[in-house]
């Protein structure tokens, strides 16, 4: 029941995990794309190890086949540190400056927008997954297969300004960046909260 959910989330990570090392020219602008691209990607790091984490706690509840609780639990627990990679995603962004491009202004505000707007959208889907219940499986596999729709969506849309921020020079200084490189995924932390109730174990939501 898990399974859509799991596919759905490894499709809907961040195109900075697609970037792989490639270019290399030794003009003045792609020296500054390349002191940009260590400003952001710096920071990235990460936070794209929190959602390859994240990521993977998903996978392991689907194949261990868990309780609709632990399955909560590990879901509520990967949206938050989702949405939270994203929100600091769009904060280092903001932070390194227009990148040396053209409409450089324009595509870092866009990008920026987009990221919040992503942190922003699974903030909402660990509201949902914490408002499942447990404790009718036939209602929670339901309502799970609603989030992982809804998180299909999510990660379909809104993509256009990451797409051109990792174009042409910058996107190639990004490449070249280890901190913007897919990482692997470490050890799920995840279903810890053991002795924890779903409702203890889902942090406290941010404004």
């Amino acid at each position: 029941m898990n399974k859509k959910l799991a596919a759905a989330l490894s499709g809907g990570a961040v195109l900075m995990l697609a970037l792989t090392g490639c270019g290399d020219s030794g003009d003045n602008s792609a020296d500054k794309a390349d002191a940009w691209a260590k400003k952001v990607c710096g920071q990235a790091q990460p936070q794209l190890q929190k959602i390859a984490n994240a990521n993977a706690a998903i996978q392991q509840q689907t194949a261990e086949n868990s309780k609709p609780a632990d399955v909560q639990a590990a879901d509520s627990q990967a949206f938050q540190q989702i949405s939270e990679a994203y929100k600091a995603l769009g904060d280092a962004v903001e932070a390194a400056g227009a990148p040396p491009a053209e409409d450089g202004d324009q595509t870092q505000q866009k990008a920026v927008k987009e990221l919040d707007a992503s942190a922003v959208a699974y903030a909402g889907l660990q509201k949902k997954v914490d408002a499942l219940d447990v404790k009718d499986q036939a209602k929670f596999a339901d309502g799970l297969k609603g989030v992982a729709d809804e998180l299909e969506k999510i990660s379909k849309s809104g993509d256009e300004a990451l797409r051109k921020l990792q174009s042409g020079e910058v996107g190639q200084a990004m490449a070249k960046q280890t901190g913007c490189q897919k990482p692997t995924p470490s050890a799920p932390p995840s279903a810890q909260p053991s002795s924890e109730s779903p409702a203890s174990a889902s942090p406290s939501k941010k404004a």
